[in-house]
């Protein structure tokens, strides 16, 4: 997934799914549900995307 390279917070967010033990199919699905989460609030909202935002939850989450 290009998502995997170019974003640290879904690379980030694949790895915890990995981590937990997750087969590499389901992490990918997962990481495309998550990601078309982010897209419906950006378009509901009408605000641009942002990497920041996007994944500053699940960045709270792993440090927590």
């Amino acid at each position: 997934s290009v998502a995997l390279r170019v974003s640290p917070g879904a690379r980030a967010y694949y790895d915890r799914q990995r981590a937990r033990g997750v087969g590499y199919n389901t992490a990918l699905r997962q990481l495309a549900n998550r990601l078309v989460g982010i897209l419906h609030g950006c378009l509901k909202t009408g605000t641009p995307y942002s990497e920041t935002t996007a994944w500053s939850h699940h960045a709270q989450s792993a440090t927590a």
